[in-house]
């Protein structure tokens, strides 16, 4: 469906109000243009969990079900995307250069966790940006999707699907989130991306910073990068990307692990995607350190003394396209954190890897409405032995404007 990738090209910054064929368009006598664009989805899921192993750290799986028990949930919700409203207003052309302002409002359909009126937190201002398009290629400043891993989640099918359940009640579910690749997050930024070069695109971004595990202390920016090559052939077509990300952060004086140290987050991160006809393949992958196994350098980027860990997942893919109503598709995917010294020394034993495998039927009932049946298993992996598995099925529905 084509709207799909319109979808995700807009979250990355990679279309313009002008060009994402919106729902409907407001204004344009003066040059002045007002468009609007989204999505609404709604699942029913169902997850049976085991119960989660005694003294270990880490794992995704269980969210607001009890720990101490294997438990099964029932919910109606959003899948991995929220409910998608953007808002866009274009200028007129201003010597051959086009600026647009975009907002994004991303709210929830679920209560929180089983309360009956608790709606918090509902509204994810995911967006608020302008860019400037031109023949230098575009800049855009505020508030998007971060470029690190943009691309591996971008890509994943389960973006427009359920994926692993995971701990946010009253948020989206997780898809391969922690699964095969992490949660690039969206933040303020400067970002520049050249113009199309033969087919490479090359994009740098200048990131407001992040906490890196237990180092506070963010006196430096986050610098993230992206090159991206895409071309199409008889039969076919392909893009392929590399990414990375670079920031420090310092522990203070009164830390309670390594006072006046700092800890440094490194990635790389990279991917494959080929149609051949009516198949879709892909693989993506990335590592490094101080990355943490959920969101990006998140509190487990770094151990029990403040040592960066290191990290590293990946995701394989394969897509079929029936006819044009049905598509059938298969993905597996997994996230590893490697073993510190003070981890071996620690009680209790830190996650070693989290994988899941999901399948999905699709049927595409016209070009703004879609309806999706998902399995997937899933299981956390703990360096003591200890293992937990997860099944979840669901079935819901997008519309699309």
């Amino acid at each position: 469906m084509r709207k799909t990738g319109m979808i995700a090209a807009m979250l990355v910054g990679g279309l313009t109000a002008g060009t994402a064929h919106a729902g409907f368009v407001v204004g344009g006598e003066n040059g002045w243009q007002f468009t609007t664009d989204g999505f609404i989805n709604v699942f029913a899921t169902y997850e049976s969990i085991d119960k989660k192993p005694a003294g270990v750290t880490g794992g995704q799986l269980n969210g607001d079900l009890p720990t101490d028990q294997s438990s099964q949930q029932f919910r109606v919700r959003t899948g991995l995307l929220p409910v998608g409203i953007g808002l866009n207003i274009k200028s007129p052309t201003i010597k051959e250069v086009d600026y647009t302002v975009r907002l994004g409002l991303y709210p929830q359909i679920q209560n929180k966790g089983g309360s009956r009126t608790d709606l918090s937190p509902n509204i994810d201002f995911r967006e608020i940006y302008f860019t400037a398009d031109g023949k230098f290629g575009q800049i855009l400043a505020g508030r998007a999707i971060n470029l690190y891993q943009s691309k591996n989640i971008l890509t994943d099918m389960s973006l427009f699907g359920v994926g692993v359940v995971g701990p946010v009640t009253s948020g989206p579910t997780m898809g391969h989130i922690g699964y095969g690749y992490l949660y690039p997050n969206f933040g303020a930024q400067f970002r520049y991306t050249t113009p199309d070069l033969k087919g490479v695109k090359v994009a740098f971004s200048v990131n407001d910073t992040n906490d890196i595990g237990a180092a506070q202390k963010r006196n430096v920016p986050r610098l993230e990068a992206d090159v991206s090559y895409a071309t199409t052939f008889n039969g076919g077509k392909m893009q392929a990307w590399l990414e990375g990300l670079y920031q420090t952060a310092g522990f203070y004086d009164s830390s309670a692990v390594r006072p006046g140290g700092h800890a440094t987050s490194v990635g790389g991160a990279g991917g494959v995607q080929v149609f051949l006809g009516n198949l879709e393949l892909l693989t993506s992958g990335y590592g490094g350190r101080a990355l943490g196994m959920l969101g990006m350098q998140g509190a487990d980027a770094t151990d029990g003394v403040g040592k960066e860990r290191y990290n590293w997942g990946f995701l394989t893919q394969a897509t079929y396209q029936l006819t044009p109503e049905w598509k059938l598709g298969v993905n597996y995917g997994q996230s590893r954190a490697e073993q510190t010294d003070a981890d071996r020394a620690d009680v209790s034993s830190h996650i070693k890897m989290q994988h899941a495998a999901v399948g999905a039927v699709t049927y595409n009932v016209n070009k703004n409405w879609q309806i999706m049946a998902e399995y997937t298993w899933a299981q956390d992996k703990w360096f003591n032995g200890s293992h937990q598995n997860g099944n979840m099925v669901a079935l819901g529905t997008f519309f699309y404007w």
